[in-house]
């Protein structure tokens, strides 16, 4: 049994849809199991157990694990993220878990410059030194979050960022789910550390100049100094503060760290990684 932690989100869904095309089993943990198979289609509800469970609730994580070899562990990043992932991690292992595929995020290192990112490197060396076997995949930006861009684009056709000319790297989240589907199900793939990424990195003046092209309308990257676009952030985006620093703090990671694709993806798929223009196209309705 695969159990999938964080199924609800966007990641964990991802690979419950990749798990279901491949034939595989899981259990999706959820607060609410019946909204989560009401979410599901159908031939993915068919291969999955929506199983009620909550992160601050260890008993609930301890039922959601037994009988489960392997755990899939992704939640939303949060001031609370270590603190239940260190507790789903001790839950599982208590429950004879022999595989954890998490997902962490590029520079997971003590010192990084970005906070959840230095967070990711204590739950990933909480399992390093469990010694269950643990395989690590480090997405890049989601090209869906580009979607939450959508209404400024839309209504005044500006983006606006602190990224000056440096290029970030973009993954669809579609493929991130189908490389942890991939680990999950063949066990010569387990134990690595994966960095994900699309094929081509992108500034926000290129991925500007690309919306414009194929909306057939100009689009304009306004670059701002980092505390301007937290000010905006939380000012205009509505979001809170924490979550609004952590948006600067990644986009300030692409100008010190030079960003650049990586062939993880492919070795370990064979495969091509989608493309962000592929992306844009099925989604330019969004952006008006």
């Amino acid at each position: 049994m695969i159990v999938i932690m964080g199924a609800a989100g966007a990641t964990g869904g991802a690979t419950l849809r990749s798990l279901a095309a491949l034939g595989a089993p899981s259990r999706a943990l959820s607060r609410d199991p019946g909204r989560l198979a009401a979410s599901l289609d159908g031939r993915t509800l068919a291969r999955t157990e929506p199983f009620r469970a909550d992160a601050a609730d260890p008993a609930s994580l301890r039922a959601a694990f037994r009988g489960a070899r392997q755990l899939f562990l992704t939640m939303a990043n949060s001031p609370d993220q270590v603190r239940y992932e260190l507790a789903a991690i001790d839950a599982a292992l208590d429950c004879g878990v022999e595989h954890v595929v998490k997902v962490s995020a590029p520079a997971a290192e003590p010192d990084s410059p970005v906070a959840v990112s230095r967070g990711h490197h204590l739950i990933e060396e909480r399992l390093r030194s469990s010694g269950v076997t643990t395989t690590v995949l480090r997405p890049y930006a989601f090209m869906q979050k580009l979607l939450l861009l959508a209404p400024g684009i839309a209504a005044a056709g500006v983006v606006h960022g602190a990224t000056g000319q440096a290029r970030c790297n973009y993954v669809d989240v579609r493929d991130v789910g189908d490389l942890a589907a991939d680990v999950l199900t063949r066990p010569e793939l387990a134990g690595g550390t994966y960095p994900l990424t699309g094929g081509r990195a992108y500034s926000h003046p290129e991925l500007t100049a690309l919306l414009g092209e194929l909306l057939g309308r100009p689009v304009r990257y306004v670059d701002l100094a980092p505390t301007r676009l937290h000010a905006h952030l939380v000012e205009r985006a509505g979001m809170p503060d924490w979550l609004a620093a952590h948006v600067v703090e990644i986009q300030q990671l692409a100008v010190v760290r030079r960003e650049t694709p990586d062939g993880a993806f492919t070795d370990a798929t064979g495969r091509s990684p989608r493309t962000l223009e592929a992306f844009l196209r099925e989604h330019l309705h969004a952006f008006g």
